[in-house]
């Protein structure tokens, strides 16, 4: 009767647009209310789910990476990764791909990444004679490999959202992240080429020459190493990933202020803004969420999930595939923290029972949640795309296919592949 509740509450709540942190709050207390337990329980639960130390990396990597938006590190990015590949065929999508994904790395957050890369590359693609979807999906597409970057606090998210299930460590999931996030880059830089050619784009002048390049690469560099910066920071053993995410702060205000001194001081205070606001939000479904994994442990959600995908099947292909499937329906409707915070107690148990290691079913995660971010009706990051573009939503999907190839093989590879994930954590332990 109270699952019943549980489920049937949640679903009428997002259905009738309520937010999710909202949805999953009232559902909640009304299965409280349902079990005739005190409503005080969800409270606690809330409380103690938010008083976690690891928790304040969110709200500084999310500082920093409003920091770098703010701060002038797009333009420097872009002209980096133009002069690398702007000569090729449809060179200005390409320079698109490595720009979001380099800026990725610095902001680690695909809303940041297309906010800062759209509002520079779409409308010099369409002043360029580029198509408008062409420009918006290769943008926003690209901006979802910030999601797998060291700075992203969806990394710091998942590793508590497994608390009680597994043990992971930032530090195995981030090194876990890489290959995965260049081979997704890889894959959207032959979506990008593929489409420019069967469009017949041109190419824009001969190559500038290395040095150009290098000239480029040494304007970027000081921002570009806030990644090379964490990375070795957590592998060395200098600190832990939340004092890195507070190392990443205090670079990102040396960089923009001192070394590009692009920040101004409105720029600063919408930063603040901003980054005060994202923290409220995820900080406030964390909470809400803790109360909504002890319901669904209480009456053994993932146990019951598990016996009916079982009942289908006993194939781990088949079985993955069907998580994979579910999570991506279940991104499209929820937020990317949402989804890692309600999904992960339900299927890492299922995949970890057919031999799916917890650190690769977080990247797995991660990807398809990523997806989520760029598929209708929540899709942040293509609302924010076309918004940029002045397209409409139906007009891109139209041509999103390669794209979503691009993502969906990688995902793929990730899923069935364990060594694309577990190979660097591995090496380094």
């Amino acid at each position: 009767m109270e699952l019943t509740v549980l489920g049937i509450s949640f679903t009428v709540l997002l259905l009738l647009g309520v937010p999710v942190a909202f949805s999953i709050g009232l559902a909640s207390v009304a299965t409280i209310m349902a079990a005739g337990l005190p409503v005080a329980v969800v409270f606690q639960k809330m409380v103690g789910g938010m008083q976690v130390f690891s928790f304040l990396a969110i709200p500084f990597f999310v500082f920093a990476g409003e920091l770098m938006l703010h701060g002038g590190i797009a333009d420097r990015i872009v002209r980096f990764a133009n002069s690398l590949v702007g000569h090729v065929r449809g060179g200005l999508g390409m320079s698109n791909v490595l720009g979001c994904t380099l800026f990725g790395g610095v902001a680690g957050s695909p809303l940041a990444d297309v906010s800062a890369m759209g509002s520079v590359m779409i409308p010099l693609m369409k002043k360029q004679g580029y198509h408008a979807d062409y420009a918006v999906n290769v943008t926003t597409h690209a901006s979802l490999v910030g999601a797998l970057m060291p700075t992203s606090h969806n990394l710091i998210i998942f590793t508590l959202a497994t608390a009680g299930i597994a043990a992971v460590s930032v530090f195995d999931l981030i090194l876990a992240a890489l290959i995965p996030a260049v081979l997704l880059t890889i894959a959207n830089l032959a979506a990008a080429y593929g489409v420019a050619v069967k469009r017949g784009y041109p190419t824009h002048g001969a190559f500038p020459g290395w040095g150009a390049v290098l000239a480029a690469f040494i304007g970027a560099l000081p921002g570009l190493l806030i990644v090379v910066i964490i990375l070795v920071g957590i592998l060395s053993g200098v600190f832990t990933a939340t004092e890195s995410a507070a190392t990443a702060v205090f670079w990102a205000l040396l960089i923009t202020v001192f070394v590009y001194r692009s920040l101004s001081w409105p720029h600063f205070l919408k930063a603040c803004a901003k980054a005060c606001k994202t923290t409220g939000v995820v900080l406030l479904l964390i909470g809400i969420s803790s109360a909504f994994g002890y319901f669904m442990a209480l009456y053994e959600v993932p146990q019951k999930t598990g016996e009916l995908m079982t009942s289908i099947t006993s194939s781990p292909w088949v079985i993955f595939l069907m998580v994979n499937i579910l999570l991506f329906l279940l991104g499209t409707f929820l937020d990317m923290a949402a989804t890692i915070l309600i999904c992960t107690p339900i299927f890492l148990p299922i995949c970890q029972q057919f031999g799916m290691s917890p650190v690769q079913f977080g990247i797995m995660m991660l990807i398809n949640c990523a997806l989520g971010l760029n598929t209708p009706p929540v899709g942040s990051t293509q609302f924010v795309g076309c918004a940029i573009g002045e397209i409409s939503v139906g007009e891109v999907m139209r041509s999103i296919l390669p794209f979503y190839g691009a993502l969906t093989a990688t995902l793929m590879l990730v899923t069935y592949v364990p060594a694309f994930s577990l190979w660097l954590p591995g090496l380094f332990r």
